[in-house]
């Protein structure tokens, strides 16, 4: 099993944990802010999975995520509140799973302080609409896959390895403890 892995001459595996797991979350989430936000009890259409935009990853370790609170996710969430997200960066690296915790919270002053116009498309009455609830997502722990050097380095790697019949890829993966 995992003979790709066997084959390649460099080092891929990286665990990271505590401020280099967070670092990698955050990093992840400045690259692509989008994922798919995954609820436990699926009590909607979208059997419990759906888009969903981070508005923020905070010092403290915790994502923000604004949601309807006459939402199915606001519903699921109540019901069960284990979540996960999975992020996809660019076409061939930024990969990230994530298992969390998440809670509902009526903070009007983070409400305020996460605001984005482009938001009004689904809370139509603006920052003060009543729908708006907060998701604060806890991320406990979950795994990478990424390129060590970035994507143009990755892609000569792989041309010249299947050029020479070789595996030269340039991945990175490991396991993610928050």
């Amino acid at each position: 099993m995992d003979s790709i892995n066997q084959n390649q001459p460099e080092e891929n595996k990286e665990n990271l944990s505590a401020q280099g797991a967070w670092k990698k979350i955050k990093d992840q989430i400045q690259e692509s802010d989008t994922c798919f936000f995954c609820t436990e009890p699926a009590t909607g259409p979208s059997a419990g999975v759906r888009p969903m935009s981070i508005q923020q990853a905070d010092e403290e370790g915790n994502l923000w995520i604004m949601i309807a609170n006459d939402s199915h996710t606001y519903q699921e969430v109540l019901l069960d509140s284990r979540v996960k997200l999975y992020f996809q960066g660019s076409k061939h690296a930024d990969f990230l799973y994530l298992t969390a915790d998440a809670t509902i919270h009526n903070n009007e002053a983070k409400i305020k302080e996460l605001w984005n116009p482009i938001l009004k498309t689904w809370f139509t009455e603006g920052e003060d609409d009543p729908r708006i609830a907060l998701l604060k997502v806890v991320p406990s722990n979950g795994y990478y896959w990424d390129n060590k050097h970035g994507n143009f380095v990755a892609g000569v790697k792989m041309m010249l390895g299947a050029a020479i019949g070789k595996t030269l890829d340039d991945s990175i993966e490991g396991k993610l403890k928050v």
